[in-house]
């Protein structure tokens, strides 16, 4: 019996994770909605409802006087947890290191 293959990817997913991609080379000034559309590759009415989806989950926002959008603290803030996991996890293989070549009488 072969094993059943099921393809879980979504389009709509794919094309968010490619947005937020894309904007966290752009935190400070943001960018245009058309420039976003175009990166991605789809149109400006899909984008539309795109950034609308990630400023209701409060992972972007639009600057009102440029109109360009951008991320939000909120993932860059996880990716500082990702540091400081990581910070401490090295740590702790230092201090683990440590006790096993310390010299002993």
């Amino acid at each position: 019996m072969s094993e059943r293959i099921t393809d879980y990817t979504n389009d709509a997913q794919q094309r968010l994770v490619k947005v937020i991609l894309l904007m966290f080379g752009h935190v400070v000034h943001g960018l245009p909605p058309s420039v976003i559309a175009r990166e991605v590759g789809c149109s400006a009415a899909v984008m539309t409802r795109d950034l609308q989806n990630l400023l209701t989950a409060g992972l972007a926002d639009r600057d009102e006087t440029t109109g360009h959008w951008r991320l939000t603290p909120r993932l860059p803030q996880q990716a500082i947890k990702v540091w400081a996991d990581i910070d401490r996890a090295d740590r702790r293989l230092q201090e683990a290191k440590n006790r096993f070549t310390r010299l002993t009488d």
